[in-house]
């Protein structure tokens, strides 16, 4: 590797060393109180009921078989590792550090999660259940990468991962201790929290100068992007309803909202192009659109038309959302979405809750309730609350992560190096005159 190059020999193997060593010792030991033996989902204990539903009855019913599993696996190791490889010289570092946050970040997830367990003075067991619960945790964490890919070097996102899944689970207990959200539904605030997070977090990293093209797609890359967002397209329907106890219902919001929006993308994609043909950004982008939106409210959706109304909003919002912030917003706050994390996750996701909040209210006062305007208002006002507590504690931890990234303990890279993979991969053809 030319000397212009840093090396990672002394901080990346001995930080992943030293967390596998701390999560092998605490798999050995345990917790008091928490079983380390492997068990079905149907052995986890249910809880009462609260406003917005069982917090855990869904969980513990919703989780069926190891198929959902593999799809989710699958989604979130493949589909998102080819997603994110959008950068002309950042394909390997795009795949290879996403598999080794994954791998490493869903030991860390089941390790948070029994203490939090822990914490509640309950029983709880390794199985399927607690492992899918991390698998989807991460996707918060794979959705932040996207908004600071090519200027966080594997020591900074290996922190950054563990940071931020401290800070998603600490998102969920408020969530579903105070304001009575069900425990399947804080996971869906993935989204939420993995967009605005790594759109706070990115606005702490300097910015590229003017004159670096290396962040720039081409024909190839955006090719890999696409393969990738056609897996995370095919398997999204098993990620939302993988938590859940109704999952015929929630596969099919979820297929149909996918479908339009992947239809609205290739007609907005032609309708605001100058030239009138299709923007691979655009379809990149706007067909995930739709999976976001209707994940809030896929168990709620009774009629197929709203999803499919769902689909179509958010793949708008998401193709309308990257004009308005790429060229007006993000210069203006300085943001630096080197994906479109935050038109792709976030601005759907927002619709979504907004859509969420809604379709409870109207469920609730179906009947008799619509006279009881203060238990509407009750309701509205936990939901509206839950959504505002995930992006608010998002924002002010990713500020605060971002910072912390950003310390010379932690090798932040240059502003030259940048989107290059070179910088921490071998590239033998380079050696030998190729």
């Amino acid at each position: 590797m030319p000397s212009r190059y840093l090396s990672f020999r002394c901080s990346v193997p001995w930080l992943v060393l030293l967390l596998q060593a701390l999560l092998l010792l605490r798999s050995f030991l345990g917790f008091p109180g928490v079983s380390d033996t492997y068990s079905s989902p149907s052995s986890y204990p249910g809880k009462p009921g609260t406003l917005l539903g069982d917090p855990c009855s869904s969980c513990a019913l919703g989780l069926g078989g190891s198929g959902e599993f593999q799809d989710v696996t699958h989604m979130v190791i493949f589909g998102f590792g080819f997603f994110l490889m959008v950068l002309r010289r950042y394909g390997f570092s795009s795949t290879g550090f996403n598999f080794l946050l994954v791998v490493l970040g869903v030991q860390c997830s089941v390790l948070a999660e029994d203490f939090l367990v822990f914490l509640r003075g309950e029983q709880n067991a390794i199985g399927m259940e607690s492992l899918a619960k991390a698998v989807v945790s991460m996707t918060a964490v794979v959705i932040s990468t996207g908004a600071v890919l090519g200027k966080a070097n594997p020591v900074q996102l290996i922190v950054m991962t563990l940071v931020e899944l401290i800070f998603f689970y600490v998102s969920r207990c408020i969530n579903g201790t105070f304001l009575q959200v069900p425990e399947y539904l804080t996971m869906m605030h993935v989204y939420l929290f993995g967009a605005y997070f790594g759109v706070a977090l990115s606005s702490r990293f300097p910015e590229p100068p003017p004159g670096l093209d290396k962040n720039r797609s081409t024909p190839k890359s955006e090719l890999f992007s696409v393969l990738g967002t056609v897996f995370v397209w095919v398997f999204w329907p098993s990620f939302n309803s993988i938590l859940v106890h109704s999952k015929e219902k929630v596969v099919l919001n979820t297929y149909l909202a996918l479908a339009v929006s992947a239809v609205a993308a290739f007609m907005l994609s032609a309708l605001t192009s100058k030239d009138g043909k299709f923007r691979m950004a655009h379809i990149r982008s706007a067909v995930l659109a739709g999976g976001v939106a209707v994940s809030y409210s896929a168990e709620l959706i009774q009629q197929p038309w709203i999803a499919m109304i769902l689909g179509l909003l958010g793949s708008v919002i998401t193709v309308l959302g990257s004009h308005c912030l790429q060229r007006c917003l993000n210069p203006a706050l300085k943001l630096q979405d080197t994906s479109g994390v935050h038109f792709t996750f976030g601005l759907p996701a927002v619709l979504g809750a907004v859509a969420a909040v809604v379709l409870r209210v109207v469920e609730d006062g179906i009947g008799t309730r619509w006279n009881e305007l203060s238990s509407l208002g009750y309701t509205a006002l936990f939901c509206i609350g839950a959504y505002c507590q995930t992006i608010s504690t998002a924002l002010i931890t990713g500020l605060i992560t971002g910072l912390i990234l950003n310390i010379k303990l932690l090798k932040a890279v240059h502003v030259s190096k940048y989107f290059d993979d070179q910088f921490y991969w071998e590239f033998p053809h380079l050696s030998v005159g190729f």
